[in-house]
C-alpha cells in the first residue's frame, strides 16, 4: 500500500482488544505489513509458503489471515470502507437497491469434495460464489456454496439476511435465474421486489442490460485478482475472506484517488510535516 492508501485503511481498522483494555497483548508486526502480505497473496495467488522474505514470516502472515477470518475483522473493514466509498460518491452509507447474481468457478485439488459441486448450466466443477452489491457494484453479501446450488436456493437465503442487515433495501434486480416463485416468495414473506431484467428475444451477441451490468462488472473485478481465478480454498469461508480482501483492496485505492468530504487524505508523511512546520 501506499502511504495515502494506508491512510485509508488505518481510519477503518477494527481496533485491537488490548488496545481497549478487554485483554491480549499487542502483536508482534504492524497491520501494515500484516494486510501488505495479506493483499499480496490476494493479488498474486502464491502459496502462503512462497510468501517473500520482504513480509512477515509466512506461517505468521497466515495466523493473521485466519484470526481476521474467523474473528470477522475483514468483513467489518470492508464493510467500512464501503460506507466511506457511498458517501464520497454522494450516496448514504446504507443503500436502498441491490443486484444478485452469481458466478461459478472451478475448484482446485484442495477443494473437498463435501463442499464442492456440479453447475450444469455452466459446467463447471466446484464452488459458485453468490454475490449481492448495491448500485455502485460493492459487495453487500457474497457466500460461497457447492457449484451446485441454484441461484433460487441461495437466494431463499441470503434474501432474509439481507433484509436483517440492510433495513432500507426494498428493491433487488436479478437475471433469469431468480424467476419463478421466488419472486412471490419474497414479496410475501420479506416484502422485497425481486426484479427481473431479462434478454429480449431479438438480443444478438453482448448487450449490456440495465442494473445486471453493475454485479457482472464485480464479478468481473473479482476474477483479476489471481487468487479469486478459481477456488483453491479447503474451507468455504477462507474464499469469502479472500473475495473481501479483494473488494478492500479495490475500495483502498479508490478512495485513495477521492478525497473524503471535501478534504485530502492525508498521509502519516504528511501529519509529521506539519507537526514539524
Amino acid at each position: 500500500m501506499t502511504d495515502t492508501e494506508w491512510a485509508v485503511v488505518r481510519e477503518a481498522l477494527p481496533v485491537p482488544a488490548w488496545l481497549e483494555g478487554r485483554g491480549g497483548q499487542p502483536e508482534g508486526y504492524c497491520h501494515r505489513q500484516m494486510l501488505d502480505a495479506v493483499f499480496y497473496v490476494t493479488d498474486n495467488g502464491i502459496k502462503w509458503r512462497a510468501v517473500p522474505a520482504d513480509f512477515p514470516a509466512w506461517d505468521r502472515v497466515y495466523a493473521f489471515f485466519r484470526r481476521w477470518r474467523e474473528n470477522g475483522l475483514v468483513k467489518e473493514l470492508h464493510d467500512r470502507l464501503r460506507g466511506k466509498v457511498r458517501e464520497a460518491e454522494g450516496r448514504q452509507a446504507e443503500p436502498s437497491a441491490a443486484i444478485i447474481d452469481s458466478q461459478s468457478v472451478k475448484g482446485a485439488a484442495s477443494v473437498p469434495s463435501a463442499t464442492r459441486g456440479y453447475d450444469g448450466g455452466k459446467k463447471i466443477n466446484g464452488r459458485r460464489r453468490h454475490v449481492i452489491t448495491d448500485c455502485l457494484g460493492l459487495l453487500l453479501m457474497v457466500p460461497v456454496t457447492a457449484a451446485h446450488v441454484t441461484d433460487r436456493q441461495a437466494a431463499r437465503i441470503m434474501l432474509p439476511r439481507l433484509q436483517t442487515r440492510f433495513k432500507k433495501i426494498s428493491l433487488v434486480w436479478a437475471d433469469g435465474g431468480y424467476t419463478g416463485v421466488l419472486v412471490d416468495w419474497a414479496k410475501e414473506k420479506l416484502q422485497l421486489t425481486l426484479q427481473i431484467v431479462k434478454r429480449s428475444d431479438d438480443m444478438k451477441g453482448f448487450v449490456v442490460l440495465p442494473r445486471r451490468w453493475v454485479v457482472e462488472r464485480t464479478l468481473g473485478w473479482l476474477l483479476r485478482t489471481r487468487r479469486l481465478a478459481r477456488d483453491y480454498e479447503t474451507l468455504p469461508a477462507s474464499s469469502e475472506a479472500f473475495i473481501h480482501f479483494s473488494a478492500t483492496m479495490l475500495m483502498t485505492r479508490r478512495l485513495a484517488r477521492t478525497t473524503a468530504h471535501g478534504q485530502t487524505i492525508r498521509t502519516p508523511r504528511q501529519q509529521r510535516t506539519t507537526l514539524a512546520a
